[in-house]
């Protein structure tokens, strides 16, 4: 039986697993097979996850579980992605649905982002909390690499109001190379049908020599499906089977982003100390409306809101910022 729920398309048959090994066909239906088992849940600043341009400011309980259907090969997170589940469980939570939104609540978390691996090999529990979190009035984001079926688009789009996706570059032989798949197309299929159904954010990890020479292809590509789409290009310190490739150089990958900066209204780089380079300034009159602090390695938070709702107070332009500033204490929304 075939899996439907990435573009591998999968045949599940007599015991086999897929590519990403979670999950399996049962009786003549996918099944997972380690439903509601989680690798992390921990709080975070929605900033450092990254999502610049929904609910700035806010405490997110961020979540994932195990597996992926690719195989970066400087993958951050191949410790949980790559690894054997069955091992894996020894650390891992077993916690139902309505367990991860009563955390959100007791956290004082105002949304919830499955961010620590890939969503779609978790689909089935993950819909299940964006029922119960829709229920109790608590927005779910994810970050993805976009390599779903269009079915599993669809069933993304209503489960998750906001998404990140990583456009890791933009030709198939860089795909194959370094992440194991056959075709980017897929991705920028969903990418443009996300757009029209999601606030959505795009993340670029830059490697030097590898994908740095795509970074023009990635600005047009954005551009012309929406120039108000934030995109981060992230300084990738690679890990897992490229340990020894060397660190972008910061001046070298600024310099590169000079054309993508006129095609693009907001267009960030970070994860690393002290960017200055995280900030939402004004597309017309050039006002600096967001401030953000950058630590590193994740570490970015919100300094200042300036935005008059969804506008430029000096000019008037509009703003794309989904839900507007959410304080990282809710209770000061009342005060």
């Amino acid at each position: 039986m075939q899996c439907n729920y990435c573009e591998w398309r999968c045949e599940l048959i007599h015991g086999r697993m897929g590519r990403c090994k979670m999950y399996y066909e049962d009786d003549g239906t996918i099944r997972e097979r380690f439903p509601h088992l989680w690798s992390s849940y921990t709080l975070a600043h929605i900033e450092s996850l990254p999502f610049y341009h929904a609910y700035p400011g806010s405490r997110s309980l961020s979540v994932g579980t195990l597996g992926c259907n690719f195989d970066c090969q400087y993958c951050s997170n191949a410790f949980v992605a790559k690894q054997d589940p069955q091992v894996m469980q020894t650390w891992t939570y077993n916690l139902l649905p309505e367990k991860i939104v009563e955390i959100a609540q007791k956290t004082g978390s105002h949304n919830i982002v499955f961010n620590i691996n890939e969503p779609v090999v978790s689909l089935p529990t993950l819909l299940e909390v964006a029922e119960l979190a829709r229920a109790a009035d608590i927005p779910l984001g994810c970050l993805t690499n976009g390599y779903m079926t269009e079915e599993s688009t669809a069933l993304m789009a209503s489960a998750f109001t906001f998404i990140n996706i990583s456009l890791k570059g933009f030709t198939s032989d860089f795909y194959r190379q370094y992440t194991g798949i056959n075709n980017i197309e897929p991705i920028l299929r969903n990418i443009a049908s996300l757009a029209r159904s999601s606030h959505l954010e795009i993340v670029t990890p830059v490697i030097p020599s590898v994908n740095d020479a795509d970074l023009n292809d990635i600005a047009s590509f954005i551009a012309d499906i929406n120039p108000d789409i934030p995109w981060h290009v992230f300084r990738l310190l690679p890990e897992y089977k490229m340990k020894d490739t060397d660190y972008p150089s910061i001046e070298e990958t600024n310099q590169a982003l000079y054309r993508a900066r006129k095609l693009l209204h907001y267009v960030y780089f970070h994860n690393f100390v002290g960017s200055d380079w995280v900030n939402t300034i004004c597309p017309d009159c050039g006002e600096i409306l967001i401030e953000r602090l950058s630590l590193g390695c994740g570490g970015d938070r919100l300094l200042n809101y300036k935005c008059s709702g969804e506008q430029c107070p000096h000019c008037g332009q509009e703003i794309r910022v989904y839900g507007g500033m959410v304080p990282w204490n809710k209770a000061e929304v009342a005060r």
